[in-house]
């Protein structure tokens, strides 16, 4: 009977699956169509006018500022003959240039015919200064060159141009319209697909969920009842249960997956070990309660300087700590195992039988070192727990760090003490 009902559960589902997914389907093909419509008209108007436009108005510059700007400076003996006929052959083939590539531009029916007499006109004027370029090399005395006729030749072929851009310009308004038109006209059938899919979906979807409500609620309660369960269940075994720090049973995954992906980028991996210095002595001393106020204390000063959440802090036994650090070099690294002795020492914790201080103090081992495929899974635990070993060694109350992951032991590169 469970399993008929879970059935039917999952077929009506499907359905409501299948229902959306045409919905988006429909919606992506329409928004396909009419966003390349638009896209069509946003060619028409940047490359259909905006770019001619362009085009014939640096044809008229050129023929002011190129050809007869030369002419002047040449009746004024500003220009040599040379320079002049130089200057009006590469004016001349920039204009042709601007032309040709105006002209492969598309062009409408009702304009193609204006097209054709503006370029005669063009053709007309830039013999005209042709002839003039070949006077000039001739050795002919350019101020004779009349300028009635120039001033002619530049006002007539201004106006024939001026006239084609103001054409084009027309048709650019004109474009501009008719985008806007289909621009509204698209968004409204998209907007009414989506109201029209969105009605649907809710009324299919209040008579499904309607006849499911009774069994997703009894599901959620069962899932909400397990989730609390199984939190309290993984709780219980990845935290310590004094410190409230993440236990060894965890910090053995995370070791192994955090040791892996810096593997997998090649970034810098940390790992320190800490030890409560003369921990028995002070149990011994004080008693177990005030030996687990210590221990609480010192995890309070882990997690308080530690709030990254690539920062990872644990209780791996006794007294013994560790933290794991990701993307953190071993200059930094260094600081915090620094700050973290300074913390400690800080709580003032009464420790009377310490060989190091009045106040409890720890003692540190840090390997910090860029991750590699060679780097061994061991290495940084045993490496740790070397510079620890030196850091007891040199006096307690300190950190001994280094970034030598070798398999032999070696001399710490950085110490620090009180």
């Amino acid at each position: 009977m469970q399993f008929l009902e879970a059935l039917r559960l999952r077929s009506k589902l499907f359905f409501l699956f299948l229902l959306i997914s045409f919905g988006l389907v429909v919606v992506g093909v329409m928004g396909a169509f009419n966003i390349e419509a638009m896209k069509k008209n946003i060619d028409s108007v940047y490359f259909g006018s905006l770019v001619p436009v362009t085009e014939l108005n640096e044809i008229l510059q050129t023929y002011h500022n190129g050809l007869a700007n030369s002419i002047y400076a040449s009746r004024e003996s500003q220009m040599s003959p040379s320079e002049l006929s130089s200057k009006i052959q590469n004016s001349i083939f920039k204009i042709n240039n601007l032309w040709d590539s105006y002209e492969h531009h598309f062009k409408r029916d009702d304009e193609q015919q204006y097209v054709e007499y503006t370029g005669h006109e063009i053709e007309v004027v830039n013999d005209y200064f042709r002839r003039l370029s070949t006077a000039a090399m001739n050795g002919s005395d350019m101020s004779r060159v009349s300028l009635n006729t120039l001033e002619h030749k530049i006002t007539h072929v201004h106006n024939v141009i001026q006239k084609l851009i103001s054409y084009e310009v027309k048709i650019a308004q004109y474009e501009r319209r008719k985008f806007l038109d289909t621009y509204n006209m698209s968004m409204a059938q998209l907007g009414f697909i989506l109201f029209s899919i969105l009605i649907g979906v809710m009324l299919i979807s209040y008579y499904v969920f309607r006849s499911i409500q009774k069994d997703q609620s009894r599901l959620e309660i069962t899932t909400s009842r397990l989730k609390k369960a199984n939190k309290k269940l993984e709780n219980a075994s990845y935290t310590d249960s004094l410190t409230s720090l993440n236990n060894r049973r965890y910090f053995n995954i995370v070791y192994d997956r955090e040791l892996k992906r810096a593997k997998r980028e090649k970034s810098y991996i940390t790992f320190m070990m800490l030890d409560i210095d003369f921990f028995k002595q002070y149990n011994d001393t004080y008693g177990h309660i005030e030996g687990d106020f210590a221990l609480k204390s010192v995890a309070k000063v882990l997690t308080d300087t530690l709030k990254r959440p690539t920062d990872f802090v644990f209780r791996l036994g006794g007294e013994e700590f560790g933290v794991l650090l990701t993307h953190t070099d071993e200059s930094s690294s260094a600081k915090l195992a620094r700050d973290i002795c300074t913390a400690v020492k800080a709580r003032e914790i009464k420790h009377e039988n310490s060989k190091v201080c009045e106040y409890v103090t720890i003692s540190i081992g840090v390997v910090c070192c860029i991750a590699d495929e060679a780097l061994n899974e061991e290495i940084l635990i045993s490496r740790s727990d070397e510079m620890l070993y030196e850091a007891k060694k040199n006096g307690r109350d300190g950190y001994v760090i280094t970034s030598n992951i070798s398999e032999c032991q070696t001399q710490a590169t950085e110490e620090a003490t009180a």
